[in-house]
């Protein structure tokens, strides 16, 4: 690709928008221009990526300062952000696990912008609080990532991230004292703590240039093995691979500290897989699989032998088992084949087998024995999603359920006599009865039968005046799954009816289903939503001036390519930390990442030509009325940079003609969602629903 740049200042100035008469803040033009085969293309907000410049941070002021202006100015706001307060104020608990003689369980006891980690000596006995991510900062912006015991009952390594970014910092809690230990590891990032002896492995990269932390490619991955008591500068460079600087490295090793594997990705859907046996002083990593097209997921290991999930040559998913002296894929034995539904979880829980499987988009679950026999069916409470939580060898399991009419509640389930005893159920002040889920099936464009579930309130009349709001990702093998927000609930009380639809791209219907929906089948996406809306609106559920189609991230290129092929169809868009310029989202942080589901704009012509088709960035045309649109985005986002969501509102607002309010909602000390505190999700869901509710005509009853 050759790039031809003119800069000029970019100043900051305001023009008069119809949209009640707000003014939006104009950024200048520089003279961007980029050749792709040939095609000129051009980009001239192109300043807007330099996120640490005084031209975008003046522009992000004044554009907060107008969206800011405009939210408090919704006559109910205040109190749809009270009542989401009120339904958020709620016990929240978490299943109970055992490690090294002790129980531990997350809870949240209502309005804590974090989850708190508790200890128990026994089930049912006095809980005390382990690990409070609350203490960390003073505004909840701290976030903890992950706890990571070692083999040996010594100590606790846990991950935090600050303020919203991917970056992780490690910290070591000795277990017989309770406090922290001096060791201290920066710079991690998509890593877990694989404890060996008295230290762990953990995968990082170099220290990042000051000031593009969050914005400059991520690559040259590598892992360290850190002893304890050793500072960061004496961690010893365990495994890097310099010619292929992107692709991510992580080590898992076994309870025993037997059996090391080591996973290479970023290469396409899946992963390799290495292992290493460590029983044999001197050995070294066997390659066990080359095609990283496919996913391979060690799961547990008994006497020289490993049982694998993979969905190589089975696009729903197999368990296959391996042995240690002959451990390569062509060795590999199926121990329990692919079967109609997608194999979409698998824990080994008392030496048995919970394998979850997905049926048009809903949780079903059987207990199998290690020797591939099925024994029964989990009897689960309805139509919803389910986790497990338990050792492989201890007899103690319990299950996380939740569905689109209840919260996540907590059962202890009984793998011999097949029987769930409630262990935790939460209290949210709303009538659950007086709501009802339901799946109903559409055609899409082509012909493809699409599922999509719809909630709301008893009695709900179909006379197309029902606001709606539509919610898709569609990418990355990603399921949507029935789940409850107590987000949701002021808009169904309203009202609304809360629809998902299970796109192609996720995972719902196996990788087939995964694979119609990337790359060169991008567009099945945007068609499969795009006919969700025609459905609701053909069988009366609303009309377009009642439709907000909403995502994130892949889903937020979702929104943002549907809105831009039919501006038309919706009343308001909410696109969120969204993917949304597709010739350069491969040049930030881990975009890379993402070319198995995307390609990239420098792969072909065809592929250049495709992705230019759809995105959302360069499909803005001048003169055209545009649904009313909030884009959110985050200052810390290190994974969809806020380059994205600039460029767009930017460009959005230079070429919307309708009345509408088309702006941009940019929040500080957050990222991408993950670890966001309570009291920034509270206030950023207040705007959108309000945001949504009054672009549609709607008054607070």
């Amino acid at each position: 690709m050759k790039r031809i740049f003119i800069m000029t200042m970019a100043t900051i100035a305001t023009t008069v928008a119809t949209a009640q008469q707000l003014s939006y803040p104009k950024a200048e033009k520089d003279g961007t221009v980029d050749e792709y085969f040939g095609v000129k293309v051009a980009d001239p907000y192109r300043w807007l990526e330099n996120d640490t410049s005084q031209q975008t941070a003046a522009w992000v002021e004044a554009e907060n300062k107008v969206t800011n202006s405009y939210l408090s100015k919704i006559p109910f706001r205040q109190k749809l952000l009270k009542r989401l307060t009120e339904l958020s104020n709620y016990e929240k608990i978490g299943a109970p696990r055992k490690r090294h003689g002790k129980w531990y369980f997350y809870k949240n006891n209502g309005l804590q912008n974090q989850y708190v980690m508790y200890q128990m000596d026994k089930l049912g006995g006095e809980p005390r609080v382990f690990l409070d991510p609350n203490t960390l900062s003073t505004d909840g912006t701290v976030a903890l990532k992950g706890v990571y015991f070692s083999n040996n009952g010594r100590w606790a390594a846990y991950s935090i991230s600050r303020s919203g970014s991917d970056w992780q910092e490690f910290y070591v809690i000795d277990l017989k004292t309770g406090q922290l230990t001096n060791d201290h590891i920066e710079w991690a990032k998509f890593s877990g703590a694989a404890w060996c002896g008295d230290g762990f492995y953990y995968s990082s990269y170099d220290r990042p240039t000051e000031g593009k932390e969050f914005s400059n490619v991520n690559e040259g991955m590598k892992i360290y093995y850190h002893k304890m008591g050793t500072p960061q500068s004496e961690d010893v460079l365990f495994y890097q691979n310099p010619t292929q600087p992107k692709r991510f490295y992580e080590v898992s090793i076994n309870e025993e500290e037997t059996l090391m594997y080591l996973f290479e990705a970023g290469a396409g859907a899946g992963n390799n897989l290495f292992v290493r046996n460590l029983k044999q002083k001197g050995s070294q990593f066997m390659q066990l699989t080359d095609n990283m097209d496919f996913q391979y997921s060690p799961i547990y290991d008994e006497n020289g032998k490993f049982y694998i999930y993979t969905n190589y040559g089975a696009p729903k998913g197999r368990i296959m088992v391996a042995d240690i002296r002959k451990p390569g894929i062509n060795d590999w034995q199926e121990l329990i084949p692919e079967q109609q539904n997608t194999l979409s979880g698998v824990d080994v829980i008392n030496h048995l087998f919970i394998l979850t499987y997905n049926q048009d988009a809903s949780d079903h679950a059987f207990v199998y024995g290690l020797d591939g026999k099925k024994h029964h069916e989990v009897k689960l409470p309805m139509v919803g999603s389910v986790s497990f939580t338990g050792d492989e060898k201890q007899p103690e399991c319990f299950y996380s359920f939740t569905s689109f009419t209840m919260p996540g509640t907590i059962y202890r389930y009984d793998m011999a006599k097949n029987e769930s005893t409630l262990y935790a159920q939460p209290s949210v002040k709303f009538r659950m009865q007086d709501y009802e889920s339901k799946q109903i099936f559409f055609n899409s464009k082509d012909g493809t039968r699409v599922p999509m579930f719809i909630t709301y309130k008893k009695g709900l009349k179909r006379n197309g005046k029902n606001p709606v709001y539509l919610y898709g990702y569609g990418g990355f093998n990603i399921s949507l799954g029935p789940g409850f927000a107590a987000m949701r609930i002021p808009f169904l009380e309203q009202g609304g009816i809360y629809a998902q639809v299970n796109l192609r791209g996720g995972s719902e219907y196996g990788e087939e289903w995964h694979l119609a929906g990337t790359k060169m089948q991008k567009q099945n996406v945007f068609d499969d939503f795009i006919s969700a809306a025609e459905y609701l609106i053909r069988e009366k559920y609303t009309s377009s001036d009642k439709l907000a189609i909403v995502g994130g991230s892949n889903g937020g290129l979702l929104v943002g390519a549907c809105m831009t092929q039919r501006p038309d169809l919706f009343r308001v868009a909410i696109p969120q930390v969204g993917v949304m310029d597709m010739l350069r989202y491969h040049k930030f942080t881990i975009g890379w990442n993402w070319a198995s589901d995307y390609g990239t704009s420098e792969d072909s012509k065809e592929m250049f030509e495709y992705l230019k088709g759809y995105s959302p960035l360069h499909n803005l045309k001048k003169g055209v009325a545009y649904p009313a649109t909030l884009v959110t985005t985050a200052d810390h986002d290190d994974r969809v940079v806020p380059a994205h969501s600039f460029k767009f509102a930017a460009t959005l607002q230079e070429c919307h003609s309708g009345s509408a309010p088309v702006l941009i909602r940019i929040d500080t000390k957050a990222g991408h969602g993950s670890g966001k505190p309570l009291a920034k999700v509270l206030e950023e869901q207040a705007d959108i629903y309000s945001f949504i509710m009054y672009n549609m005509g709607l008054k607070w009853k």
